[in-house]
């Protein structure tokens, strides 16, 4: 009989525990909520019951995203003005997908000397 595999959705432990293994990330609680940010500066929150999550996305790439993909990622309300887009943390494929999105809003909020020091995590793309 063949194994089973068993997709394990990614949740708020596994946002944390990512977002932390990124160099100089802290969290800190704002509105209520953990933040993640690098060198001082936000690039993820766990807002409401932590089974979401904001992170950074260029506006004219997030309008995009959402089209394409509108049971994962949507723009909230509130966040409509900001380069920031949400994605439902049980609707990722998987742990990669969203270390994938946690380093890439990383790299936006990321200063120049930790991009720098870290070619491996890449370079946000040149709007």
């Amino acid at each position: 009989m063949a194994a089973v595999t068993v997709r394990s959705m990614p949740d708020a432990e596994d946002v944390r525990r990512i977002a932390l293994s990124l160099p100089d990330t802290s969290e800190k609680i704002a509105w209520g909520m953990p933040t993640f940010r690098v060198a001082g500066k936000m690039f993820a929150t766990l807002p409401e019951d932590e089974t979401s999550m904001a992170v950074r996305c260029p506006k004219e790439e997030r309008e995009e995203l959402v089209l394409a993909e509108p049971d994962k990622f949507w723009i909230a309300d509130h966040e409509a003005q900001f380069a920031w887009v949400r994605a439902r943390l049980g609707a990722l494929e998987d742990e990669d997908e969203l270390r994938d999105i946690l380093a890439d809003s990383w790299r936006q909020a990321a200063p120049s000397r930790l991009l720098d020091a870290y070619p491996e995590l890449g370079r946000p793309a040149e709007a």
